[in-house]
């Protein structure tokens, strides 16, 4: 079976403390034909230090217009043929979670993307697991719901991307919501769960950080999930009450 290069793209904005975490997890990735691309927004912490170490890292930096502008930019460097995102607090959950997704794709030609599970860790400690996100596996009713599978664990070809035209840059916070509503409404019956952890994410992200950003975020699922076509309170009201679960339910 032939496999195909995975690009990942990581965005970074003065991510000096947690960077080369990220740096390291993609370096170490076995069996598995691979590129990482950063994309920076101007650091101004010595984050573009830490990254100009890496020679193997493919390195941008230019003023954007946040992350998904970033993350949009990143992908149209990219040259595999299927794409990953790893932020730049996070890190793969083994070695050979690149490999996995190599070999799921390259035995299904036909399977556009796979997604699995999420651990969010303690940002001082992270062995230390706070939240666990399990995916399961998508059923187009799900959507109503206000499910959605974690983003950093998504890998698509590369033509889903030209097809659904990248993320839509006028949602600060919940760009990545919209671009999952817009990829299984067209894609979902081609798309494979991986019912396995695949990413640890550190815990306080934007989306996270403070009241107004919560408000912000929960405005902008709310207009994101009208505009799908779904009855936008209940749908944000059981995306929202679906994260409970997630700090009572994980294995370490």
């Amino acid at each position: 079976m032939l496999e195909e290069k995975i690009s990942i793209v990581t965005v970074s904005y003065n991510s000096a403390a947690t960077i080369a975490c990220t740096l390291d997890s993609v370096a170490s990735q076995q069996g598995v034909d691979a590129e990482h691309l950063v994309q920076d927004g101007q650091s101004t912490d010595g984050t573009n230090d830490i990254i100009a170490n890496y020679e193997q890292v493919t390195f941008f930096c230019e003023p954007d217009d946040g992350i998904y502008d970033g993350l949009n930019r990143g992908i149209a460097n990219c040259t595999g043929a299927i794409i990953g995102l790893l932020h730049a607090d996070d890190f793969y959950a083994s070695p050979h979670t690149l490999q996995k997704i190599s070999e799921k794709f390259a035995a299904n030609p036909d399977l556009l993307g796979l997604y699995g599970d999420l651990k969010y860790v303690s940002p001082h400690d992270v062995e230390k697991i706070v939240r666990y996100w399990k995916a399961g596996n998508f059923m187009r009713a799900k959507l109503h719901l206000g499910w959605m599978p974690p983003h950093p664990t998504i890998f698509l070809r590369r033509e889903v991307y030209d097809e659904l035209g990248g993320f839509d840059t006028r949602y600060q916070i919940s760009a990545d919501y919209d671009f999952i509503l817009r990829l299984f409404q067209t894609f979902g019956d081609k798309m494979d769960y991986l019912p396995e952890t695949l990413v640890h994410m550190r815990t306080g992200g934007i989306s996270n950080a403070g009241a107004r950003n919560l408000l912000k975020k929960s405005t902008e699922d709310f207009w994101i999930a009208l505009r799908a076509g779904y009855f936008a309170p209940a749908t944000v009201l059981l995306k929202i009450l679906s994260k409970l679960q997630q700090y009572s339910h994980y294995s370490r």
